[in-house]
């Protein structure tokens, strides 16, 4: 009896609200891009639903924003964008709420490399801050962008801040890993066959990172067109260092990379994933799948 009155007391408080009939809801996170957004949901895992404004496959550097993303955006709790000039048009959106939306730059702890790095005859500096906006291209990077997410969650939601570093925890080995698989990778090409041709600006970090020279006649925007003089001189140096390889790039019209490898006598190497991931059950649906991916097109390709 007493046990039966208990029940009916707690069914009651609940019916009037003394305790919640409904769980908390999850944080609501926009991150602005697929790779962004794959990197918050490993770290919020089940307690936060996060969505890409920029869809997996489409092209960030084109994006042009429509009303519903100003919606969308409104509604959030928490807004992840990558900073370093690579989502202009996020600062013209301004959501029609009261309540803005805490603004979290991934980037924020890492080193940029200015694109005077090497030569961007295509590169337009107002666009981009003269920074390469690609900094997810060097693993390590994206260890420092983890911890920022996870701090940023732990802080707006303390309730959690536990799981999110034990996930952050276990998303830190795998991207070491990760790191070193890439280095040993490239460790057992030959010297002089680590480098290739892209088609678009975005692999300056992994350059750098990884030692690979990646020439890519195009600027930091796929859209940008090369002139006949700049791809005549990309033909030369190709001939002229015996470089194996032209790779095409997910969001690239294929026919510029097809012209420089018919032209100069490389081979086309496959398909480099920059910008985005492609659909979940694709390739390169994470980020860790995105560079394995990436890195066994460049190994294939590269080895003798």
């Amino acid at each position: 009896m007493r046990r039966a009155i208990h029940v009916l007391g707690v069914i009651a408080l609940t019916l009037i609200g003394g305790i919640p009939v409904h769980a908390a809801e999850k944080l609501k996170i926009i991150a602005s891009f697929s790779i962004l957004a794959d990197i918050t949901k490993t770290i919020g895992g089940d307690v936060i639903d996060v969505e890409s404004l920029i869809e997996p496959g489409a092209d960030a550097h084109m994006f042009e924003p429509r009303p519903i993303d100003i919606k969308r955006l409104s509604e959030a709790d928490m807004i992840v964008m990558n900073g370093l000039g690579f989502e202009p048009w996020l600062d013209r959106l301004k959501p029609s709420s009261k309540k803005a939306p805490l603004r979290v730059i991934a980037s924020e702890s890492i080193v940029p490399l200015p694109f005077d790095h090497k030569d961007h005859a295509h590169h337009n500096a107002s666009d981009h801050d003269a920074f390469d906006p690609h900094a997810w291209q060097d693993v390590g990077n994206v260890r420092l962008y983890a911890r920022t997410i996870a701090a940023a969650l732990g802080s707006h939601d303390p309730a959690h801040q536990a799981l999110y570093s034990e996930n952050l925890s276990r998303y830190d080995a795998a991207l070491a890993k990760l790191d070193q698989d890439i280095r040993n990778k490239i460790a057992a090409i030959p010297e002089t066959r680590r480098k290739l041709v892209t088609t678009h600006d975005a692999f300056g970090y992994f350059e750098k990172a990884y030692g690979v020279e990646m020439i890519a006649p195009l600027g930091v925007a796929p859209e940008a067109q090369p002139s006949a003089k700049d791809l005549a001189r990309i033909i030369r140096q190709i001939r002229a260092d015996s470089i194996p390889a032209v790779f095409l790039e997910t969001m690239i019209d294929p026919r510029l990379a097809q012209q420089l490898a018919a032209e100069s006598g490389a081979k086309i190497g496959g398909t480099l994933y920059s910008d985005t991931l492609s659909a979940k059950n694709g390739p390169a649906g994470t980020y860790i799948a995105m560079m394995e991916t990436n890195i066994r097109a460049l190994t294939d390709a590269l080895a003798p």
